[in-house]
This record gives C-alpha cells, sequence and structure tokens, in this order.
C-alpha cells in the first residue's frame, strides 16, 4: 500500500512513491507541464505532472483542477534545492490522481492583493494563505512550549471563570451581561483573583484561556478577545518572578526556532535577535526608563519624535515609549516599580514609597514592546482593604478574595503572558489581528 504522508515529513520519503491529501493552492501550465502547489494543512508542495507519463484523461483531470480543489496525489518523492514550498527543496513527481471536489472557480481569495478589509471578511478562507498559516502553527508552538514549560516545573493548570462578578482590572473595560436574577456579570478580563485562591492549595498554578476587554482601541496591539496564560506563585517575590519570566519566554522562544524554521522561514523572519534569548534580561526601574525616555527626546533632532517621546513621570507607557525603549536593548527587557495609580489595585506598595508598586512588565526588542504584565500580589488584607476602597470597588463582591488574606497569607506574585503579542513579536508581523484564527476587534464581530 501507497503510504500516505504528512507534507513536513517528505525529507523522509525521498524516491519513494507516496500519497498526500489536501488542496490545490496554485496551478501553473507550461505546455505539456503542469505544477501545482498543494496543501495538506502541515507543508506546502510543488507536484509535477508530465504529460507523457500520464494517461490521457489524469492529465486533462490535472489541467481543469481550480484553486482549493481537493485532491489526492499519489507520486514520486524527489530532491529539488529549488522547488518551492514549507519545507521547500522537494517536489512530487505525480502518478496518479483522485479528484474529492472541484472547486468552485470564483474563490474570493484568489491569488492577488487584497484590501484588509476584505481580508478579514474573508477570514476563513484567508487562514489557507501561507503567511496565515505560518503564523498559526507558530502560535500552536507557542501554546505547546508554554505548557511545557509550566507542566514540567511544578506548575498545575487551573481552569478560572469566564463569567465573574466584579472587575479585576479596571471597571471601564468590562463587557457587562444579565446573570438570571443575581443582576449584572461580567466576561473575565483575567483568571489572576481566583488562580490567588488556587495557589493556596496547590502552591504554583496557571490558567490559559480567553479574556476579554472592552477597551475602545484601534491600535495594532489590541484586541477585544485575546488570550493570555496566567501563572501565580506562593512564596514569591517580586525578584523571584522575574526570574521565572525570562526562563519561562526563553524557552518559549528556543522551542519555536527548533520546531518552526520553515514556518519563520517563509514569513522571512530574521531569527538574528531571537537566537539571542536567554536568561538574563536586562532589568531597569520605571524611574530609570523615564530618564531614559528624556534622554532620547533630547538627542534627537526630529520634531514628531520629539513629540511622541514626550512623557510625564505617573503616566504609562504609551506604544511610542516602549518602542523607543525596546530599541535600546537586544532582548526583552523588565520595567518595574511603576506608579501605582496607572496599575491595578491588588498590587504589593514599594517600601517606603506608596506612590509606587512592586509591579513589572516585560517588553519586547525590535519595538513590540509589552508581552507579560505581573507584581508581587498585596498580602496584607488590611491594605487590600484600603485600595479596594481607593478604586471605589464594591467590597461585597471582594469578601472571598479579602478572605485569602486572613486564612494563611503569604508573599505571592504572578504574572500574564498575552498570547497574540508574544506571536506577534516572534513572526515579526506588524498587527496582531492575524496571529488568532478569528480576531474580535472594537469594529469586527464577522466571522
Amino acid at each position: 500500500m501507497t503510504p500516505l504522508i504528512r507534507v513536513e515529513n517528505i525529507a523522509d520519503y525521498t524516491e519513494q512513491e507516496i500519497r498526500i491529501r489536501g488542496w490545490v493552492y496554485n496551478r501553473t501550465r507550461k505546455g505539456k507541464l503542469v505544477f501545482l502547489l498543494v496543501r495538506d494543512g502541515y507543508g506546502f508542495v510543488q507536484c509535477v505532472a508530465f504529460k507523457n507519463d500520464l494517461p490521457a484523461e489524469t492529465f486533462e483531470d490535472i489541467v481543469r483542477l481550480t484553486q482549493e480543489s481537493s485532491v489526492e496525489i499519489t507520486g514520486i518523492v524527489r530532491a529539488d534545492s529549488r522547488s518551492p514550498g514549507i519545507p521547500g527543496g522537494f517536489e512530487i513527481g505525480i502518478t496518479g490522481l483522485k479528484i474529492y471536489q472541484i472547486a468552485a472557480d470564483d474563490y474570493p481569495m484568489a491569488l492577488k492583493e487584497h484590501g484588509v478589509d476584505f481580508a478579514l471578511d474573508n477570514r476563513h478562507l484567508w487562514l489557507r494563505m501561507p503567511s496565515q498559516w505560518a503564523i498559526l502553527r507558530i502560535r500552536a508552538t507557542v501554546l505547546t512550549a508554554i505548557r511545557e514549560w509550566l507542566d514540567t516545573n511544578g506548575y498545575i493548570n487551573m481552569d478560572t471563570p469566564i463569567i465573574t462578578p466584579a472587575a479585576a482590572e479596571g471597571t471601564t473595560t468590562l463587557f457587562e451581561t444579565p446573570y438570571f436574577d443575581e443582576g449584572a456579570a461580567y466576561l473575565a478580563q483575567t483568571g489572576q483573583l481566583y488562580n490567588e485562591a488556587n495557589i493556596f492549595a496547590f502552591s504554583k498554578v496557571y490558567c490559559l484561556g480567553p479574556t476579554f476587554r472592552a477597551e475602545k482601541s484601534k491600535t495594532r496591539r489590541h484586541l477585544t478577545e485575546f488570550w493570555m496564560v496566567e501563572p501565580e506563585v506562593a512564596f514569591c517575590d517580586l525578584d523571584e518572578l522575574m526570574e521565572i519570566e525570562e526562563q519561562f519566554v526563553s524557552h518559549i522562544v528556543q522551542r519555536v526556532l527548533r520546531d518552526r524554521q520553515p514556518e519563520l522561514a517563509s514569513l522571512e523572519r530574521d531569527t538574528t535577535l531571537l537566537e539571542k534569548i536567554s536568561p538574563p534580561f536586562p532589568r531597569i526601574s520605571y524611574d530609570e526608563a523615564v530618564e531614559m525616555l528624556a534622554r532620547l527626546r533630547e538627542e534627537t533632532d526630529d520634531p514628531e519624535e520629539k513629540e511622541l517621546l514626550a512623557f510625564e513621570w505617573g503616566s504609562d507607557f504609551g506604544a511610542p515609549h516602549e518602542a523607543a525603549l525596546t530599541k535600546q536593548f537586544e532582548k526583552p527587557v523588565f520595567v518595574y516599580g511603576y506608579p501605582t495609580a496607572v496599575k491595578a489595585f491588588y498590587m504589593e506598595p514599594w517600601p517606603g514609597r506608596p506612590e509606587v508598586c512592586k509591579s513589572v512588565d516585560l517588553l519586547a526588542p525590535e519595538g513590540y514592546g509589552e508581552i507579560i504584565g505581573g507584581s508581587e500580589r498585596i498580602s496584607s488584607p488590611e491594605k487590600l482593604l484600603q485600595r479596594i476602597q481607593e478604586h471605589q470597588l464594591p467590597e461585597a463582591a471582594y469578601q472571598w478574595y479579602l478572605e485569602l488574606r486572613r486564612f494563611g497569607s503569604v508573599p505571592h506574585s504572578g504574572f500574564g503572558l498575552g498570547i497574540e503579542r508574544t506571536v506577534s513579536w516572534i513572526c515579526g508581523i506588524h498587527h496582531i489581528r492575524e496571529t488568532i484564527p478569528f480576531p474580535r476587534t472594537i469594529n469586527r464581530v464577522y466571522p
């Protein structure tokens, strides 16, 4: 029986007859030769039909194939360094063909330039393009690497609620929904608060899933529905948290470099800086970052850049500020000790500086900016109650959260890593809407 193979394993079958099942991405005829670029979900490979080597009926069937026709190809694998594909360097000399369907000839995502809105309206078909396929394969490996590192380092996966009774990251970015006789409920902004309960049973935990922010932002770095992994650790301070983060991120990047070279190459990603990602990462305080921005602003002669880099202590960094900071480093950089006023209510105050909290963001290099936000959490019930009151949050909704500080409280820390922002950085792409199969933004909920 001729083996049915996956294109990603084609190098193991040189000079052998094999079968692949997939879809015709492109067809080109040159006289007695027809070239098919076929994808099977695991890769793209060029298949060559020579008229003189095939029954006339088979050759004519190949000629009439349209883009996205579904087929089974039988043929001989040949090594050819010129052959396109992912991975490249191999082609299949066709010896047989089975047609599942001749696709309609009005395929919307024909091989030509398309506008962004058109591509997003046809996201269900845009997924089939080589660039989108490569990005989402890399995303899958990022998710595998995340679980791999956490599962082998003593973390237990805990699934946290998507429907919550109160805000965790600020009341202005909540999606509200009626909840039976209980009044209003909200789509979760984070699973963190629930994982703070889980650590007192399991010590080290993580959740991984979708989160929701009703933030009316149109930037290339924001989605209204995005995925986040959130580890939480008992008996962990801010310094230990940064050590965890740099080991974690380094593992993710190195795993992608190991397993997804063909996909990175197809995206024309320069991996020079990615190959340098290993602990330790540079660390600077928020105060130092502000001074660095002031110096960069003073050094530039570009009026527009001067305006973009304008910054006052006490504000949160925007994308231009993060981009400018990360371009000073070849590795991701920690910025720690943000002003308390721009961070969430649950972050531990800095000793002797109540205006600063024990928070840290990890900014990715090459201008990509924040991929992780984390902090040491308040462990005192009195301090936490004070912060809840300062933020004018409903105390009743947080009674269970306050109780965690009354029964065996310990120093503890955690962080959230945004999957889409991380994939965007690793792939070297501009907009995170391409890093999730079906993006949700403030003006898009279709398809």
